[in-house]
């Protein structure tokens, strides 16, 4: 008999009749196998090839396993087959399942000569990048491109009851304010429609939503099989304004990336790129008072930098108190067809630094960022293949990180130090906080770190001196961002990891502490719609776009017994 399963969207079969004197076997050794590790498995995955050559999937031995196990026996849960052999298991190791979706091709106000502009893609995508492959395949729609994504991701063994949903695809303020609606709609209706989804059922005005209908998706997906725990849209500097930021927290927003490339800006206007670093400074200001969490993107090798340049352009991202993002994407140009940067470099007015000069230059910036803010890539996901000049590696952070380890200084920003897959059963976990001034006023970032420094969980405390650019958040401090790492556990479950251990607790009840001993009455925090039940649990109350915490003199120290999230 022949089981369908669903990956990425395709109907593929696992034929027992044809594969079940291989498989079954297979199956019975894993579910006995004792002191299970990753070597072990991949041996008796190795042991038991497929009749017709090669090995089993992840995805064919998870909805095996799932199908026979209740008749055999088997001692192993389903759950913890799953992690056993779940394909790349980094991908849920910092305890979210991360989404990522590609808006439709739109024209972007911007003239990068470093960025591609194919046919039929949003500016800046390739056709061949991975994410971009399943939009072009999904016709671009929100729904499908969710829904594929939560089929591979569960058929491969991770868990995705809470999903970081990041919207990608040039500048999400270029687009029309109906088809935003729709758009962060219909990534919603996939999870909140999880795991019984209906592509076929859509609003009829497709490309068009009422707010009406995107506020009865937040409210749903508080209590959705799959949640949003974060909800992130790409934009340009020169787009943010004041009044668009209430329309952020009406979709769920709770981070922004933002493309700053460069500080220079004569760097900016000799790439073309259409703003100013006032731009930068000023939006990164107006997102901060509003509660959400940044994320900066960043290019070395521009045209008219040098490795020099580079470096003090770097210093400035922290250096400055208007800029000094939550986190970091770290591009370093290269051609990609396409570009108006192929005529610079055909008549020799640009160059791509020598593969030493870039690691010197990444391992000088990865040792300069300071231990409250994440590096999320230090290059970009292309194809080999695809660029016509420069790095063409994509361990090339690795290969940084071993330069700054054989030398004694190895990174201290957050991903470097996330818990993942570390054991935390047993560990002792300290609580510190670490403070500096940015524009909107004190930041703090109180943090949960083992004995042996992997960092467990963190939130990010805004203790503001400036007026709110939204009148609801007048007068309060802000609770920017929580996050508890380790693998991502299912809702309610410990699954032997930091998750839902009461970490997420602590960090709330010491940033409440800090903002009632500053003098602030209440605390705001930038939720999600998944993570808004989780909050209430802990006292926080609904606000128009925001939740609240009255800071009453005991709050700090009782904050309930709540999961994170």
């Amino acid at each position: 008999m022949r089981y369908p399963y669903p990956v990425g969207g395709k109907a593929y079969h696992l034929d027992l009749e044809r594969h079940g004197a291989q498989l079954v076997p297979l199956l019975e050794a894993l579910a006995a196998l004792e002191e299970p590790t990753r070597q072990k498995v991949a041996h008796l995955r190795r042991r038991h090839p497929r009749a017709d050559g090669g090995f089993f999937s992840s995805s064919q031995l998870i909805a095996a396993y799932r199908l026979l196990a209740p008749s055999r026996n088997w001692r192993r849960p389903v759950e913890e087959m799953a992690r056993l052999v779940r394909r790349r298991p980094v991908r849920t190791a910092s305890g979210v399942a991360v989404v990522a979706v590609l808006t439709r091709p739109h024209p972007c106000p911007g003239t990068c000569r470093f960025c591609p502009a194919p046919e039929g893609m949003p500016r800046s995508y390739l056709p061949e990048e991975p994410g971009a492959q399943r939009a072009v395949q999904q016709g671009f729609d929100p729904y499908l491109q969710v829904a594929i994504r939560l089929q591979a991701l569960a058929a491969n063994g991770h868990g995705v009851d809470k999903v970081e949903l990041s919207i990608l695809g040039g500048s999400w303020h270029a687009y029309p304010g109906a088809y935003r609606r729709w758009f962060a709609g219909r990534c919603l209706a996939a999870l909140n429609h999880w795991p019984q989804l209906r592509p076929a059922d859509r609003p009829a005005a497709n490309g068009r939503a009422s707010w009406a209908e995107v506020e009865e998706a937040l409210a749903s997906n508080a209590g959705a099989a799959s949640r949003c725990v974060g909800l992130t849209v790409e934009t340009r500097p020169d787009l943010v304004t004041a009044a668009g930021l209430a329309t952020l927290r009406r979709l769920g927003v709770t981070r922004v990336q933002i493309g700053y490339q460069s500080l220079d800006d004569g760097i900016l206007q000799g790439s073309g790129r259409g703003h100013t670093v006032a731009d930068s400074r000023r939006a990164t200001d107006l997102l901060r008072r509003a509660g959400f969490k940044i994320l900066a993107h960043w290019m070395p090798n521009l045209p008219g930098a040098t490795p020099e340049s580079d470096r003090a352009d770097f210093s400035r991202l922290f250096d400055d108190p208007w800029l000094r993002p939550d986190e970091l994407k770290i591009y370093p140009c290269t051609l990609l067809p396409g570009s108006a940067l192929e005529e610079d470099w055909r008549r020799g007015a640009w160059h791509p630094y020598p593969h030493q000069v870039l690691v010197e230059l990444l391992a000088h910036c990865l040792a300069a960022v300071p231990r409250w803010c994440r590096v999320a890539r230090v290059v970009r996901d292309v194809p080999a293949s695809l660029v016509l000049a420069g790095n063409r590696r994509s361990n090339l952070r690795q290969e940084v990180e071993e330069v700054l380890h054989r030398r004694g200084t190895p990174p201290q920003d957050i991903r470097a130090r996330e818990l993942r897959q570390a054991p935390f059963e047993g560990c002792e976990v300290t609580f510190s906080s670490h403070g500096y001034e940015s524009s909107a006023g004190r930041e703090v970032f109180v943090e949960a770190a083992t004995s042996a420094g992997w960092l467990v969980g963190f939130a990010r405390l805004t203790l503001p001196a400036q007026p709110a650019p939204v009148p609801e958040l007048q007068g309060a401090a802000l609770l920017r961002e929580l996050h508890v790492y380790g693998e991502a556990a299912s809702l309610g479950r410990r699954d032997g990891n930091a998750q839902h251990r009461g970490v997420g607790r602590q960090l709330v009840g010491r940033a409440a502490a800090l903002a009632r001993a500053a003098g602030y009455p209440r605390l705001a925090v930038i939720s999600a719609p998944g993570t808004r039940q989780y909050y209430r649990r802990l006292g926080f109350t609904d606000g128009a776009l925001y939740q609240f915490l009255q800071l009453a003199p005991r709050d700090g120290a009782d904050m309930g017994a709540g999961h994170d999230h």
